[in-house]
C-alpha cells in the first residue's frame, strides 16, 4: 500500500493534446531530456521536474484590464517617431512546435506560461517599438493601425518559430491609447476631414443635379423645335391648299384663246 501511494505521488499525466520534457534537476545527468514525451503517466523522481507544453492553440490577452489575463497591468506601450508615447492591449494566439519542444527548453529553460509572460511579450515589446518609431502618431492611430500589427507580428513570427514558439495571430484589442490633448486634436482633424468630405460630396450632387437640370432643358427645348417646325410644315401644307382651293373657285371657266408653240390652240369660239 506504501509502495502504491509513493507510486502514485511520483507519477505524473500528459494529457491530450500536449507534450512533456522531462528535466533532471541533479547528478550526473543533469539537463533536459532529449525524449519528448507523449500522453500518459510517466514516473516523476524526486530530482526530476516534468514540463507540460500545449501542441493545439492557446490564446492570451495581454491587457491593462485586471480581469482579464493577468491581474498585472500586461498592455504594451510604444513611441511613435515623434516620441509620443502610446499604449494598447494586443490578443496573442499561438501553439508549440513539437518537434522544437527540447531546444525550445534548452534555450530558455522556462514553462510555457513563464514563455509567454516573458519571452513572447518582450519580443512583441521590442518589435512593436522598432515598427512604430517609424510611423507618425496620425497613421499609427488612424489607417495604418492594421499595417503596424502585420508588421510587428512579422517580426515576432521570424525570430521565435526557429524556437518552436509558433505565432499564430496578433490582434488589437480596443483602440490605441493616446495622450488626450493629442487624441482630441486627431479626433478633430478626422472630424473637420469627414466634414469636407461630406460637403464635397454633396457639392458634386448638386452639380449632377444641375446638370441633370439642363440636360432636361436642352431636352425640352429641342422636342418643342421639332414640334414647331413640324407644325410650320403643316401650315405651309394647309396654306397651299387653301391657295390652290381658292385659284380654283376663281377660274371663270374659260380657256386659253391663243397660243405659242409647234401645236396651235384652236379658236373654239368659232
Amino acid at each position: 500500500m506504501i509502495l502504491g501511494v509513493a507510486f502514485s505521488l511520483g507519477c505524473s499525466k500528459v494529457p491530450a493534446g500536449t507534450v512533456g520534457v522531462k528535466v533532471y534537476l541533479l547528478g550526473t545527468n543533469k539537463g533536459v531530456d532529449r525524449e519528448v514525451l507523449g500522453v500518459g503517466r510517466y514516473w516523476i523522481g524526486i530530482n526530476e521536474e516534468l514540463y507540460i507544453y500545449p501542441t493545439y492553440q492557446v490564446n492570451y490577452t495581454f491587457t491593462s484590464d485586471e480581469t482579464e489575463g493577468s491581474i498585472d497591468n500586461e498592455e504594451f506601450t510604444f513611441q511613435t517617431n515623434e516620441g509620443l508615447s502610446c499604449s494598447m492591449d494586443l490578443g496573442v494566439s499561438l501553439h508549440f512546435d513539437k518537434s522544437e519542444i527540447s531546444n525550445m527548453f534548452q534555450k530558455y529553460r522556462k514553462g510555457p506560461d513563464e514563455i509567454r509572460s516573458v519571452v513572447v511579450r518582450n519580443t512583441i515589446r521590442d518589435a512593436l517599438n522598432k515598427v512604430a518609431s517609424g510611423m507618425p502618431v496620425e497613421a499609427v492611430y488612424g489607417a495604418k493601425k492594421a499595417e503596424l500589427i502585420d508588421l510587428v507580428q512579422k517580426l515576432v513570427t521570424d525570430q521565435l518559430t526557429p524556437s518552436g514558439i509558433i505565432i499564430d495571430k496578433i490582434s488589437i484589442i480596443g483602440s490605441i491609447r493616446l495622450p488626450e490633448e493629442i487624441k482630441s486634436a486627431l479626433d478633430s482633424k478626422v472630424a473637420a476631414t469627414q466634414k469636407a468630405q461630406q460637403s464635397e460630396n454633396e457639392l458634386r450632387r448638386a452639380e449632377a443635379d444641375a446638370r441633370k437640370v439642363v440636360a432636361m432643358a436642352r431636352g425640352e427645348a429641342e422636342a418643342n423645335a421639332i414640334r414647331s417646325a413640324s407644325l410650320n410644315d403643316k401650315i405651309i401644307s394647309m396654306a397651299k391648299i387653301e391657295n390652290e382651293r381658292q385659284a380654283i373657285h376663281k377660274w371663270n371657266g374659260a380657256l386659253p384663246t391663243v397660243s405659242g408653240g409647234a401645236i396651235p390652240f384652236l379658236n373654239i369660239n368659232k
